[in-house]
């Protein structure tokens, strides 16, 4: 098939193997430059944690937004400082700027467009972009304009990978603030599906003093509607919290849910799994792990200390996204290649994550079958 023959880039049977396909003789060491090359599959993506730093200098301008720095440089060097705190709250407060500057359809549909050829840029072939709609209503806009505003985005970005031959598939899932009260709205918005590029549902924000079961109507009408959904839990909170989203909420997925290590005991010879822990990892609950955002916001002191390769070799069902690219300065490329140099990580264990995330995709089975289709074809035999 060639570019001339994908139809609509958003229609899922479009999209062909890449082009640039691994050479499976290819003898590089699994840097940064290979692993742009491999398919991969971004499921946990926040749309206002990727903003490139000119884009955001020229929208915060557009809107008269004051920002930390007036250069892309020092600008993308601020929000990487400012993030490490160790701390989720202090974290969540750098993306003010990011919101601030992303008010009007033509910022949101720039900032989705330009989603969509970054992730391309790193050899993703699908992707899920996350965002909260109920952030973006301070110029007047309504909850359905935004999210056909990133829509529009999204499905021009998948047009122009397309005419440069690179086809990809891209989502957006609706997210809803933990500390707000708009979750049964953005719920139904979700259901409703103004966009027919929305995919999902998804919770986020401060974990502490906001369960998730806070809103479990939103969630029963979700299930009832047969929309999916993804719970952000286990990042701040503790494995229970992770429990809640499962056994409550009936999560399809959690993001980040490494905290979920907590629950095993890792003194002994052989790791002991707690009730939680055996539940998740029986069930197959893909965890969508971000292990540069995860050191930002004090999961672990280092690469070496994050329990991603240890719930990797238990066969718990990880997958790797970079949460933030932004505020963590990273690609997807750039978290493999962490993981390959801390952990020793081979192809094999990369396209374990990336079968999982394909699997977990929040997508119709045609799609899915499409894309393990694309990745099998692309992967270095």
């Amino acid at each position: 098939m060639t570019s001339t023959d994908l139809g609509d880039p958003a229609d899922p049977r479009s999209l062909a193997p890449h082009p640039a396909a691994p050479n499976p003789a290819d003898p590089r060491p699994l840097d940064r430059a290979r692993l742009r090359d491999l398919p991969k599959v971004a499921l946990h993506d926040h749309l206002d944690g990727g903003l490139r730093p000119r884009t955001l200098l020229e929208l915060a301008a557009a809107v008269g937004h004051p920002l930390p720095a007036d250069s892309p440089a020092a600008l993308a060097d601020w929000f990487f400082e400012a993030a490490n705190s160790g701390s989720l709250e202090r974290y969540l407060e750098t993306f003010e700027h990011t919101v601030a500057a992303m008010q009007t359809e033509e910022a949101l549909h720039r900032v989705a467009y330009e989603f969509v050829l970054d992730q391309v840029d790193d050899g993703v072939v699908y992707a899920e972009a996350r965002w909260a709609p109920e952030q973006h209503l301070r110029h007047g806009l309504t909850l359905s304009a935004t999210v056909r505003a990133v829509g529009a985005g999204l499905k021009d970005g998948m047009a122009a990978a397309r005419r440069d031959g690179h086809p990809i598939i891209v989502r957006q899932l609706l997210t809803a603030m933990r500390q707000a009260d708009r979750w049964e709205e953005i719920a139904g918005l979700t259901i409703r599906r103004d966009d027919d590029v929305v995919a999902g549902f998804d919770i986020a924000g401060p974990e502490i003093g906001f369960p998730p079961t806070r809103h479990l109507e939103a969630f029963r009408s979700l299930e009832r509607a047969g929309v999916p959904y993804t719970i952000h839990a286990g990042e701040a909170a503790g494995p229970v919290s992770i429990a809640e989203a499962v056994d409550v909420c009936h999560a399809d997925r959690i993001g980040h849910g490494v905290r979920i290590v907590e629950d095993i005991d890792l003194t002994g010879e052989t790791p002991v799994l707690g009730e939680i822990a055996t539940e998740i990892r029986e069930l197959r609950i893909p965890l969508e792990v971000c292990p540069t955002s995860n050191l930002q916001t004090g999961v672990a002191a280092t690469l070496a200390e994050h329990p991603v390769d240890i719930l990797h070799r238990l066969g718990f069902s990880v997958t790797i996204s970079c949460d933030n690219r932004l505020v963590s300065r990273t690609t997807l490329s750039r978290e493999y290649a962490r993981l390959v140099e801390t952990f020793g990580w081979t192809l094999a264990d990369i396209r374990r994550t990336v079968d999982i995330a394909v699997g977990a995709a929040f997508v119709d089975e045609v799609t899915r079958t499409r894309l393990a289709e694309v990745v099998a074809a692309q992967w270095p035999r």
